[in-house]
């Protein structure tokens, strides 16, 4: 097994938190140097916020916390693909890498609303961000939470 896929494991399981909590099924966590070094789930519903998505959340800490070259050094590693919202945050944030599991557009596929098809990588790409995008990786595994959830 990969980094990439135990990393992306880890966010899938914490997908799998987020629900147990309350909430809908998506989970992020940044490593650097193969470390990690934070971790989020979404809080959307429990905490009454729609910015709540954990990557978000990360690209926010890690905006406030980490300094430049370590935010370039950064991979975020994600159960979902980044909506519109947390890859501007990405961008502003400077972070250097996202892989993640579900593409937005098997989350569209298999959901009726709530999903704005803009791939991740055309966000950055748009915002001028150096940001590299991977994915999906473990696809199936990361359908497996939404199709339980929704």
């Amino acid at each position: 097994m990969s980094t990439d896929e135990s990393f992306i494991r880890d966010a899938i399981d914490l997908a799998r938190a987020a629900v147990d909590n309350g909430n809908t099924p998506f989970g992020s966590l940044l490593v650097v140097d193969d470390a990690v070094v934070r971790t989020a789930e979404n809080t959307t519903r429990s905490d009454d916020d729609i910015a709540a998505h954990p990557e978000f959340k990360l690209a926010r800490w890690a905006a406030s916390e980490l300094e430049a070259g370590e935010r370039e050094a950064c991979t975020m590693y994600t159960s979902t693909e980044p909506c519109p919202m947390c890859a501007s945050a990405i961008v502003y944030a400077g972070l250097g890498r996202v892989v993640y599991s579900v593409s937005v557009d098997s989350l569209a596929a298999l959901r009726d609303d709530g999903v704005i098809e803009i791939p991740c990588e055309e966000v950055i790409e748009r915002g001028n961000g150096s940001t590299t995008v991977e994915g999906p990786v473990l696809e199936d595994e990361g359908l497996a939470i939404h199709k339980a959830f929704f």
